[in-house]
């Protein structure tokens, strides 16, 4: 199950409800905002070796 750290929640709900979904569903710790930027660089990486 993911977890969002509190102090991230500004951030996160920031995001798109489909972005923040995505991120839900990979299972991972996000404790800090590089965790959020390393998981987002992931998505941007796979969606472009996808095209």
């Amino acid at each position: 199950m993911s977890y969002v750290s509190p102090k991230l929640h500004q951030q996160f709900e920031s995001l798109s409800v489909d972005l923040k979904n995505e991120i839900l569903s990979r299972d991972v710790q996000i404790n800090n905002l590089d965790d959020l930027i390393a998981v987002l660089q992931q998505i941007i990486d796979e969606g472009e070796s996808a095209t």
